[in-house]
């Protein structure tokens, strides 16, 4: 009778211990992120610092037992689609995310990319937190889009200020593909200059160019003070900064598109060749900043991507989690996008910036926090110049 006893007494506390269980599974909950950007070709390096950048927000909330949602603690976990930089490529990852019931997006990073996701967002409500310098990547039209970091018309008028005090330019001519990638940029950045009393030229070639001599020809015929590469490609600009000083240009050569100074000066033959440069840095690195890598290989056992735009990703994602927190569900995206828009724009390592978009886009969702702003001075490396976030106006 003892051992009978003894039986059923171990049934029921495994019964019980299994009911526990499954009791607790069921009352986990999982926030899973979309990550859509691209992840192979050339723009590669992109797309995996976008998506390094979301891990580790996820490695860092379940390393703290779990993103608070109301009363629970919940899993974060990422699924990733290869964008291939093209708005086809996005429209089908989005598409998949969504018959994965995915509601959040990380991503994209290209104005392509958005181009093709933006509606489906709309059609679906998926909360979209992305990049992209078009002259509309974001819009009232499209109330869940979200923007991580300003465009040119945040940071493009105060790098022109600086540039201005350092140079005195009176004339500048902008050289850009003539595509959206980089009539939008361009333009952009030519509203900046005139803003601030320079004259602003646009000169646009076909993307593809090894051969800038025409299009050099007619910029120094302009009789610049100084050109601007604005937005094209690292490798582009090289070649037309090797080219100009050939021809005899002296004066400043601006990038307000971007970083990608190493490999300008590698193609250009030398910060000796660059001489008097000025660029966009997104983000200002120093040493809280350098501490989120240091997070990710202590959370992922393995380096950071390389590309200092992980850095700005980590801080669009963590502002989307605490959305998230702050909203008390993982599935009620309207309300996720109400948190989103009330939380104040600040960061553990990035710090305290701000929402703007509203002057240039008409809504209130873009991020904008501390950026940096890099010169060489006859050919000397400058320690980057910390700027605060720029307001959009």
């Amino acid at each position: 009778m003892g051992n009978r006893f003894h039986g059923a007494t171990t049934m029921a506390a495994t019964a019980l211990a299994i009911g526990l269980t499954v009791g607790s599974a069921a009352a986990q909950c999982e926030l899973k992120l979309g990550v859509i950007g691209v992840m192979s070709g050339p723009a590669a390096q992109w797309g995996l610092a976008l998506r390094g950048a979301a891990e580790l927000v996820a490695a860092e909330a379940n390393a703290a037992g779990g993103l608070p949602v109301g009363s629970q603690k919940c899993k974060v976990s990422t699924v990733s689609i290869d964008s291939k930089y093209t708005a086809e490529g996005a429209a089908a990852a989005a598409n998949n995310m969504v018959s994965q019931g995915i509601k959040l997006i990380i991503g994209p990073i290209g104005s392509p990319e958005m181009t093709g996701l933006k509606p489906i967002a709309n059609r679906n409500n998926l909360l979209v937190m992305g990049n992209g310098y078009a002259k509309d990547a974001i819009g009232p039209q499209w109330p869940l889009v979200f923007h991580q970091g300003p465009g040119p018309s945040g940071w493009a008028a105060p790098i022109v200020e600086v540039a201005k005090a350092k140079f005195n330019m009176k004339k500048v001519v902008l050289i850009a593909p003539n595509d959206q990638g980089g009539t939008d940029i361009a333009s952009v950045d030519a509203a900046a200059y005139k803003k601030h009393g320079i004259e602003a030229i646009e000169e646009y070639y076909q993307r593809g160019t090894t051969n800038f001599a025409p299009i050099i020809t007619r910029a120094l015929n302009a009789k610049p003070d100084a050109v601007d590469t604005a937005s094209s490609p690292p490798g582009d600009a090289g070649i037309i900064i090797k080219q100009l000083r050939q021809a005899g240009f002296a004066g400043p050569i601006g990038r307000l598109g971007g970083p990608g100074t190493e490999e300008i000066a590698r193609v250009a033959g030398g910060y000796e060749v660059l001489k008097n440069f000025y660029w966009y840095e997104p983000v200002y690195i120093d040493d809280k900043v350098r501490a989120i890598a240091e997070s990710y290989k202590k959370l992922m056992n393995a380096n950071p991507p390389e590309n200092n735009l992980f850095f700005q990703w980590v801080s669009a994602t963590r502002m989307v989690t605490k959305a998230v927190t702050k909203a008390g569900t993982v599935d009620d995206v309207k309300k996720i996008a109400d948190a989103l828009r009330s939380l104040p724009v600040e960061d553990e390592n990035m710090g305290k910036g701000l929402w703007i978009g509203k002057e240039f886009f008409g809504i209130n969702q873009e991020l904008s926090f501390p950026f940096g702003i890099g010169l060489i001075l006859d050919g000397k490396m400058q320690p980057v110049l910390r700027h605060e976030a720029a307001t959009g106006k």
